[in-house]
């Protein structure tokens, strides 16, 4: 079996930018395991793989090298850009099947406009339990941590600065604690994405990292799904005085990466998050199984 393969570089507009995702057209019938173990070849954090679907115009399946997930933001970001460069779909509205439900994008060339789903909102667990996942104090946390999901659920931690922030170092007991305390048990993982509210660079408002647990690569270049779950979180909380911002992540790993983020209703009934960026894509190829 052959299948079409592009890597794509997301919320980058330059080659080794942004969130690497590789892009595998027609995979959506592949097998897990074969899914995850291309995922592991590839040394990615994620891999998509495309297919047709009865509920959307293109169904994707995103995988982790150690299970399937329902949605993430940055390979979502990349199957699209790759759709559009190899002239599968044109410019303008795309409906996506994820695990998630049906995503709504808008593809502009080698940029990517998708609107996730409304959050919910969940578990609010102790900020020094949060805090020793990255091995800083709780009183290095602003704001109490909670979990919320536009699609996948991660635990949105508010930083005091950004020297807090890059001083954070992933410390598996902490975590094995953190998700015995929030009954979390088996793949279903849900990491702190930990956050400051200025950029990286001038024109940014937020700055970011997402430390992951084995197998995943110790840190995500940029992480488009937590991104969403991010500006819900700060906009319901009162903790941005716009619900449109940029954020940054992956600067400090060589991988600068941005995404312009709109937080769709008011802090008290959010409808949805428009996040937006750019693509790049790096390589094409075919894979041999």
């Amino acid at each position: 079996m052959q299948y079409d393969v592009d890597w794509v570089d997301a919320f980058s507009d330059r080659a080794f930018g942004g969130n690497g995702c590789a892009v595998v057209h027609g995979g959506a019938t592949l097998d897990d395991a074969t899914c995850m173990a291309f995922v592991r070849e590839t040394s990615l954090v994620e891999c998509t793989f495309l297919g047709p679907s009865d509920v959307a115009d293109v169904r994707v399946r995103y995988f982790l090298a150690s299970r399937e997930i329902p949605f993430a933001g940055h390979p979502t970001v990349a199957s699209v850009a790759a759709l559009r460069h190899r002239g599968l779909i044109g410019d303008g509205p795309l409906t996506l099947e994820t695990g998630a439900g049906v995503v709504q994008v808008i593809a502009d060339g080698m940029a990517v406009r998708m609107t996730q789903v409304a959050p919910t909102f969940g578990a609010q667990p102790a900020p020094e339990l949060v805090a020793a996942v990255g091995g800083i104090a709780a009183s290095d946390i602003l704001h109490p941590p909670r979990v919320v999901s536009t699609g996948l659920p991660f635990c949105i931690t508010v930083l005091r600065d950004q020297a807090t922030l890059r001083a954070l170092r992933f410390d598996m007991t902490a975590f094995r604690a953190y998700l015995d305390a929030l009954g979390v048990h088996g793949t279903d993982v849900m990491e702190p994405f930990w956050v400051t509210l200025d950029g990286a660079t001038a024109t940014g408002h937020t700055f970011s990292r997402l430390l992951m647990a084995p197998p995943s690569p110790p840190e995500d270049p940029f992480t488009g799904s937590a991104t969403g779950a991010m500006a819900a979180y700060l906009w319901s909380e009162g903790l941005i005085d716009s619900p449109a911002f940029t954020t940054e992540q992956g600067h400090d790993l060589g991988r600068p990466g941005q995404a312009q983020v709109e937080v769709l209703g008011p802090r008290d009934a959010i409808t949805g998050v428009v996040v937006a960026g750019k693509a790049h894509v790096l390589m094409s190829g075919t894979l041999h199984l």
